[in-house]
C-alpha cells in the first residue's frame, strides 16, 4: 500500500472550470489536486474542441484576478457591440458598450486558447498537482476528509471533493446526487467563418425559426483577416444532413442564415456538433462534495452565458474556501459548503430560467410570438434604462458579486 499523499482540496475534472478552479484554490495557498482523465496532448489539439467561449467582463475580472487572463488577451477578441436580430424583421436591439462605460462587454477566445493558457498557467503554481492523464478508481468521504485512489496506484487524502467532471459526471452520479434534465430538439453546429468585411468587433445573435445563429467576432489568423466563430443553432432532426453536405452545399446554407452582414463569407476548419439540453443538479454540495460548472448546471448556449457561470462558481467556491480556511476552519464543513449553495443557487436558477424561456420565444415561427417578440426587442431598444440594465447583467455585473468578479483580491 503506498502512503496517502495530502491536499486540502481534490478535484475531479480538469477542463475550462475545473483546472480554473485549481489555478484559483492554488495561486491562494490552497494545495490542490486536479485529477484530468485526458492526456494533455489530446486536450490541447484544434481538433478537439472548435468551440469558442465568450467571456463577460465580470468573467474576465475572476480570470484577471487569478493570473490567467495575462496569458489569454492577445487572443481575444473584444465585444464592442452585440446587435440582436429576429429573422428578416428591421426592428433590432443594439448593445453599444459606450452606453455602460469604457470596457467591452467580454471577449470571444477560442476554448483550445483557453486551455493552453490554463495549463500553461497550472505549470507555474507550486501548490497545485495537475494528475494528467489520470482516472479516479475509488473515492470516500468520511467524517474526516475525503480521499481518492487514482489508476496509477497514488492515494490522495484532503478535506473537500469537488465535481468538476462535466454534465455526465461520475462523480455526482457516485455520490447520489440526481440530476432534473431536458434535452432540446436542437443541436448547435460549430465552425469558423472567413468573411469579406471586418466584423468591427460586433457580435450578433440572428434569430430563425430553428433557433438562434451566433456571429461571434475572432481575431485575425494568417491568411484570414476577418473571422468570427458561429453558433448554428438547428433541429437535430436536420443537424447531421447539414454536417454531411458537401463543402460548397455546406458553405451556401451557411451563407443563406449568415445574411450580408459582412459581406461574402465561407466556413473555414472542421465542424462541430454538440446536442442541446438544460440540466440541474438536484443540490450542489453534499457531504464533503461541492459540484461546480455543467456538473452542476448545464444552459442554452442562447446568451452565451454557459461557461460564465462556471466562472462564477470558481469565483464563489475560492472565496468560500478561503474565507473557511482563514478563520482557521475545515474548508469541506458544511457552514463552508452551505454558503455556496446559498449563493449560487439563485444565479444559476434565474440565468436557466431566462435562457429557457427565450429560446422557447425565438426558436419558432408562430406569428403572434414573432410580433410580439419583436415588439418588445424594439421597445426595449427604445427604453435606455432598461437596456442598461439588460447590458450589465450581460456583462456579469449585476448581483452579489464574489471579490474576485469585483476586481478585488481573492
Amino acid at each position: 500500500m503506498t502512503e496517502d499523499r495530502r491536499v486540502e482540496a481534490i478535484i475531479v475534472g480538469g477542463g475550462l472550470v475545473g483546472l480554473t478552479l485549481g489555478a484559483a484554490l492554488a495561486g491562494a495557498g490552497i494545495e490542490t489536486l486536479v485529477v484530468d482523465r485526458g492526456p494533455p496532448p489530446k486536450a490541447l489539439a484544434p481538433e478537439f474542441d472548435g468551440r469558442a467561449s465568450a467571456i463577460a467582463f465580470g468573467s474576465r475580472r475572476i480570470l484577471e484576478g487569478i493570473g490567467l487572463w495575462p496569458l489569454l488577451a492577445q487572443g481575444a477578441a473584444p465585444i464592442r457591440e452585440i446587435r440582436v436580430v429576429d429573422g428578416g424583421s428591421p426592428l433590432f436591439l443594439h448593445y453599444d458598450h459606450r452606453e455602460v462605460g469604457d470596457e467591452p462587454l467580454g471577449h470571444i477566445v477560442e476554448n483550445r486558447l483557453l486551455r493552453l493558457a490554463l495549463h500553461r498557467l497550472a505549470g507555474t503554481l507550486p501548490h497545485l498537482h495537475h494528475a494528467a492523464p489520470a482516472t479516479v478508481e475509488t473515492m470516500e468521504r468520511d467524517a474526516d476528509g475525503v480521499g481518492v485512489l487514482l489508476g496509477n496506484g497514488s492515494r490522495w487524502r484532503g478535506q473537500l471533493l469537488i465535481a468538476a467532471d462535466g454534465k455526465a459526471s461520475a462523480t455526482r452520479t457516485a455520490c447520489g446526487i440526481a440530476v432534473r434534465a431536458h434535452r432540446y430538439p436542437q443541436t448547435a453546429i460549430v465552425t469558423t467563418a472567413v468573411h469579406e468585411a471586418p466584423h468591427r468587433d460586433v457580435a450578433i445573435e440572428h434569430f430563425l425559426p430553428a433557433g438562434p445563429f451566433a456571429i461571434l467576432p475572432l481575431p485575425p489568423a494568417p491568411g484570414e483577416p476577418n473571422r468570427s466563430s458561429l453558433v448554428w443553432t438547428e433541429r437535430s432532426a436536420l443537424a447531421p444532413a447539414l454536417l454531411a453536405l458537401p463543402e460548397a452545399d455546406f458553405s451556401a446554407e451557411l451563407a443563406r442564415r449568415f445574411g450580408d452582414h459582412w459581406g461574402r463569407v465561407v466556413p473555414s476548419g472542421p465542424r462541430f456538433s454538440y446536442p442541446l439540453g438544460i440540466q440541474w443538479a438536484d443540490r450542489f454540495v453534499d457531504h464533503r462534495l461541492a459540484l461546480v460548472g455543467d456538473a452542476a448546471h448545464v444552459i442554452h448556449p442562447i446568451a452565451g452565458q454557459g461557461l460564465n457561470l462556471g466562472i462564477r462558481d470558481v469565483a464563489a467556491l475560492a472565496e468560500t474556501l478561503v474565507d473557511a480556511r482563514r478563520l482557521g476552519l475545515d474548508i469541506g464543513a458544511p457552514v463552508a459548503l452551505q454558503r455556496y449553495a446559498a449563493w449560487r443557487r439563485a444565479d444559476t436558477a434565474a440565468l436557466g430560467i431566462v435562457t429557457d424561456a427565450l429560446n422557447r420565444l425565438f426558436s419558432n415561427d408562430r406569428p403572434p410570438l414573432r410580433a410580439a417578440r419583436r415588439l418588445g426587442l424594439a421597445a426595449v431598444e427604445r427604453l435606455p434604462p432598461l437596456k442598461r440594465l439588460f447590458m450589465r447583467h450581460a456583462m456579469g455585473v449585476v448581483g452579489d458579486q464574489p471579490r474576485l468578479a469585483r476586481g478585488l483580491p481573492l
